[in-house]
């Protein structure tokens, strides 16, 4: 058969209890206090934890006074780090904080409307699912959500908090037909026996969550194939603020930028830019336009329109890829107050991103249909 393509493609997704996503839910959640106190607030903070420890670093400008160790150990809790012998303690961890201003020659920049630094940025959508999302990666966060509401719900009372999802889809033609692998690890106490986890992960989240028509006979299934997973959280890995940039994107099925996400306020182009393109290539879409968009931005720190912009649709645009660049320019103010203001980024909304990835979910400015 001419033009025949068939290929797989795997994405990761991680629980509310993975170290790097608790460093993210940290640093977004001190983000949003600060937007609370004073939406003109400038943030852009990190953390690590580990081994019973947790350090936030960073810089902060605003009018507003945050009391980050009760942020802290708040996050900590709300995600079940409540055993030191096995994740964390959220009660009794050493907490860290090194917090300074934003630099003054970065403010100069972003004072007057321009970028708080140079970057590039991807945004990304295909209409293989009714989210403008590959499937790969909505599949595996859908899996890590049911992890989490099974255990938050004392449906699998065993359940411990860290967890990570592989999923591995056949494509034909560009087209996801089948669910070939489907890898779960996930952190349990040392009582419960593998077969019953095995036997009730699948029952209660796989078979649960997964579309049965995308399974078939050769679909493989791994459940903690270590066999055991009892040390987990911060005990057992570092945990880190931008770790998961993938995660928080597109699986790795389209490109990324570097620039990470969490912790950072809307005035920094990698996170505000990449909800900006993820909106303009998801109407793309939407519209008619074209069947897949990726589209790319570069800033320059202190400059307030784009320095360039590009736009990939991979042969299935229906009009020219020029007259949608043009149609772009015309519809969207692409500076970074104009992406604050339209995307409304100084509300504070972003601990409700941390999870699940920053695409592809309901209840955000940048996923809305319009017409183009």
């Amino acid at each position: 058969m001419k033009n025949y393509k068939n290929y797989f493609l795997t994405s990761e997704s991680v629980t509310k209890g993975h170290p790097d996503k608790v460093a993210d839910l940290i640093s977004d959640s001190i983000l949003d206090e600060y937007l609370r106190k004073d939406k003109n607030s400038r943030v852009a903070v990190e953390t690590m934890l580990s081994n019973g420890k947790v350090t936030v670093a960073g810089q902060v400008s605003s009018n507003g006074q945050v009391d980050i160790e009760k942020v802290v150990r708040d996050t900590l809790k709300k995600v079940g780090y409540d055993d030191a012998e096995n994740s964390m303690d959220y009660s009794k961890c050493k907490i860290e904080i090194n917090i300074t201003k934003q630099s003054e020659d970065i403010a100069l920049g972003v004072d007057d409307g321009g970028a708080g630094d140079q970057g590039i940025i991807f945004g990304y959508a295909t209409d293989e699912t009714e989210e403008y999302m590959p499937y790969p990666i909505i599949l595996a966060h859908k899996l890590s959500k049911k992890i989490d509401e099974v255990r938050e719900n004392n449906i699998l009372p065993y359940l411990k908090s860290d967890g990570k999802v592989q999923v591995t889809v056949e494509y034909v033609n560009d087209m996801p037909i089948r669910i070939d692998t489907i890898l779960i690890s996930v952190q349990h106490s040392k009582e419960v026996e593998l077969i019953q986890l095995q036997k009730e992960i699948l029952e209660n989240v796989i078979l649960e969550t997964v579309d049965p028509e995308m399974l078939d006979i050769e679909t493989k299934f791994y459940i903690n194939p270590t066999g055991r997973f009892v040390i987990g959280g911060a005990i057992a890995d570092t945990g880190l603020t931008g770790r998961k940039i993938i995660v928080d994107t597109y699986g790795g099925i389209a490109r990324h930028g570097g620039g990470a996400f969490s912790g950072k306020d809307g005035t920094k182009v990698d996170r505000s830019g990449a909800y900006m393109l993820r909106h303009i290539a998801k109407n793309v879409v939407a519209n008619g336009l074209a069947r897949r968009c990726e589209i790319q931005m570069s800033y320059g720190i202190g400059i307030n329109k784009p320095i360039s912009l590009y736009i990939d649709c991979f042969g299935t645009n229906r009009i020219a890829e020029g007259l949608i660049i043009k149609l772009i320019k015309e519809r969207f103010d692409l500076t970074p107050q104009g992406i604050i203001n339209y995307l409304k980024l100084k509300e504070p909304i972003y601990s409700k991103t941390t999870n699940y990835g920053h695409f592809g979910r309901k209840g955000f400015a940048w996923e809305e249909l319009i017409q183009i």
